[in-house]
């Protein structure tokens, strides 16, 4: 079978503009991603929080989605959703997932697998408190992931939960709402490089310590 799409397949860019050593990286790889995150937001990067998060669902496919980085700490990555959502009852299950970053201002992307666990509920109230009144109310009148009729639906309960909160600031976190933290065992760092022969470095937890080597391209 040959190619249908030649104009796909024919479109590349060749990457120059940085390089990735060893010697460049820090020792722990949570340091090296708050390293790069930083550069990324110096080189305004569009979303630079954005990532991929790839979940299994119960019938062993991956899922993947968008989602939005909220914190970064010692022990890992955190992001928020609904618990009751496609990647939330996924992770009740099977708590192996992956995020991914990709900056192409940067010609970089940083892969992680980790495993994923629910934050204490002091940081999820915490987050939604400081999220906008707007923003808070979405999360209360959307069913994630559940079949709905149409949009109206959506915006109905909207408008009718933005009237029932006129006057009320302190809208409480539902409970089925909050964070979770992706705690990493493996991290790889890739820069673009020219002629495809790009730098990869992979961190992988073993013995209670990070292991960092290079891997072809």
């Amino acid at each position: 079978m040959s190619i249908t799409h030649k104009d796909i397949a024919a479109i590349r860019e060749d990457y120059s503009k940085y390089k990735l050593d060893e010697s460049d990286v820090l020792s722990n790889p949570i340091q090296q991603f708050e390293r790069w995150f930083e550069e990324a937001l110096q080189a305004d990067v569009t979303e630079p929080n954005a990532m991929v998060l790839a979940t299994i669902s119960d019938d062993g496919f991956p899922s993947s989605r968008v989602v939005l980085l909220k914190d970064i700490k010692p022990s890992g990555f955190s992001f928020f959703t609904n618990y009751h959502s496609k990647k939330g009852q996924s992770m009740v299950n099977r708590k192996q997932v992956s995020l991914l970053f990709f900056w192409p201002e940067l010609q970089r992307q940083v892969r992680i697998e980790g495993w994923s666990e629910k934050l204490p509920t002091e940081d999820s109230d915490e987050y939604f408190s400081s999220r906008p009144k707007a923003s808070r109310i979405g999360a209360l009148a959307s069913p994630q992931s559940q079949v709905i009729a149409g949009r109206e639906v959506l915006e109905e309960r909207a408008d009718e939960l933005t009237q029932e909160y006129a006057q009320v600031d302190n809208i409480q976190r539902p409970a089925y709402w909050g964070g979770y933290q992706v705690t990493p065992l493996k991290m790889e760092f890739w820069q673009g490089r020219s002629n495809r022969l790009h730098d990869r470095i992979e961190y992988i937890f073993q013995q209670g310590d990070w292991k960092i080597q290079r891997l072809a391209p």
